[in-house]
């Protein structure tokens, strides 16, 4: 999937798609950094991918607090699987303290809009694939939420979710405690953040195939840390019964 099976995450894989090849493509992916994070922690990531030949071609945007996007890099007409790193100044904009934590994260998914509206703006592209970390999964599925089936929006192709904290992160109302019940791991009880992303079991993007990596420390927290697995392996009951594909990658170890 979009190359991302090659990129290293550490710890041991679980799954056949760390060995499945690259698509050569056109369409560009767009890296989502966590809480408190940058463009920076994307680096290893996407320097992997250009070493190993899935693109040559990677740029950075910065995002300001008001949402103005600015742009470092050119991407060129026919590019191969082109890269956008995407570095937001405002990187706190969410503290989990909000009385309204879903409009939270709702409002600041307007980052992922304005980036991609850049985007779309500069370069024309009608499909993109959408990779995130810890928060920016929160702020790419809000995004979704909202805007998946605006058809005069880029086309969602490839949903990449690592460390995704749908329903909660460690130690956040008992949330490691949450187990998840039936086939699509509806999750037993619902955190704010979590049912404001509801609306996703009825409008997620129909042609996307997703890939949900999350970790597990298998030192008896059933977490990677920071975020429970129940949490992460919660986004399939949201968007499995409409995406083309859902597929997990579970990471083990430190």
């Amino acid at each position: 999937m979009i190359g991302l099976a090659l990129i290293p995450l550490g710890g041991s894989k679980d799954s056949q798609a760390a060995s499945q090849p690259y698509v050569r493509s056109t369409t560009p992916t767009l890296f989502f950094h966590g809480w408190g994070s940058s463009a920076r922690a994307e680096e290893q990531m996407t320097n992997y991918a250009r070493r190993h030949g899935v693109t040559k071609t990677i740029v950075q945007t910065d995002v300001s607090a008001a949402g103005k996007v600015t742009w470092h890099g050119t991407i060129k007409a026919g590019a191969i699987n082109p890269i956008i790193e995407v570095n937001l100044q405002n990187n706190k904009s969410v503290t989990g303290r909000e009385a309204d934590l879903a409009g939270a994260y709702a409002k600041s998914s307007n980052y992922v809009k304005a980036v991609v509206t850049a985007m779309q703006k500069r370069y024309g592209f009608t499909t993109m694939n959408l990779v995130g970390h810890s928060m920016g999964n929160l702020q790419i599925a809000y995004y979704l939420a909202t805007n998946a089936n605006d058809p005069h929006l880029p086309r969602l192709v490839h949903q990449v979710s690592i460390a995704g904290h749908y329903n909660g992160l460690v130690g956040e109302a008992d949330t490691e405690q949450i187990n998840l019940l039936g086939p699509h791991h509806r999750p037993q009880h619902f955190l704010p953040e979590y049912q404001g992303l509801l609306g996703l079991r009825h409008r997620f993007p129909t042609s996307a195939q997703v890939l949900n990596i999350y970790g597990n420390l298998n030192n008896g927290t059933r977490s990677d840390g920071d975020v429970p697995v129940n949490s992460a392996r919660s986004y399939q009951y949201l968007v499995s019964g409409r995406a083309q594909s859902y597929h997990e990658l579970k990471i083990t170890g430190r």
